[in-house]
């Protein structure tokens, strides 16, 4: 492995550390998950109290926060998802020049690197999501074991007859609002995504017919990326297609998140 390479490689664990430490060292005063969603629960019975759509002072405040804590994920995600994606370029040239024990060493070392490129892929996509609707992000959080607050309980049971009633009512319109938006932009992500991981695939497929026959591991090393890029195109599809069945009526599964069913 080539200087190159080792210091992609370096710049990605650096990378990945910031991803998991930046964001709650630099956003809002909670300091952990569980902190959060504390202050989200608290904020949130407060604001279904008010009977109105307006998010009151300390709601907007913890969705403002939440807001910047996906935006410097998505931001660090991104910057990984480029250096991976790089450190595989790296590592398909060093493998083409390669011969013996050193070529397989580094086919591993790339099929390693296309998963984490896979997987950074995914975490861009959650990351615009909740960047994009991050109130609708905060309400799993609500639901997430079971309530010890009573004010809680009792503002949960109002919430899930109001779905099941009268889901245009002030509080529960925005909640619909939100969470349908939240789930149009991953549809209109997964769309992008899928039909980029379809065009990766369709290169590497016509890359493959272009591979000489003797060079068996070269064309090996094509097909097999050529075929996970396109199951990989297909699963987000499926993430596209199941979002804007959502998106397009939201109210079930908003109300199947708080019945504890989604």
């Amino acid at each position: 492995m080539n200087r190159t390479a080792a210091a992609l490689a370096a710049l990605a664990a650096g990378l990945l550390a910031a991803f998991v430490i930046a964001p709650p060292a630099l956003v809002g005063d909670f300091t952990d998950e569980r902190d959060l969603t504390e202050m989200f629960r608290g904020a949130f019975v407060e604001y279904w109290g008010t009977g109105g759509r307006n998010l009151t002072p300390g709601l907007q405040t913890l969705v403002d926060d939440w807001f910047r804590y996906h935006l410097v994920k998505a931001v660090t995600a991104a910057l990984l998802l480029a250096v991976l994606v790089a450190l595989g370029a790296v590592l398909w040239k060093t493998f083409q020049a390669a011969t013996g024990r050193r070529r397989a060493a580094v086919a591993s070392a790339g099929a390693a690197v296309t998963l984490l490129v896979l997987s950074a892929l995914a975490v861009v996509m959650a990351n615009i999501q909740g960047m994009a609707a991050p109130f609708a992000s905060l309400l799993p959080m609500l639901v997430d074991g079971d309530p010890a607050d009573p004010a809680l309980a009792g503002t949960l049971d109002q919430v899930r007859q109001r779905l099941a009633d009268a889901p245009s009512a002030p509080a529960a319109g925005v909640m619909v609002d939100a969470f349908g938006h939240y789930h149009a932009v991953m549809a209109v992500v997964a769309a992008v995504v899928a039909a980029g991981l379809l065009s990766v695939s369709v290169v590497s497929w016509r890359r493959f017919a272009r591979t000489p026959s003797p060079d068996r591991p070269q064309r090996r090393a094509v097909a097999s990326f050529a075929v996970l890029m396109l199951l990989a195109a297909l699963a987000v599809t499926v993430v596209a297609v199941a979002n804007t069945t959502v998106a397009a009526d939201p109210v079930p599964a908003l109300a199947a998140l708080f019945d504890g069913s989604w």
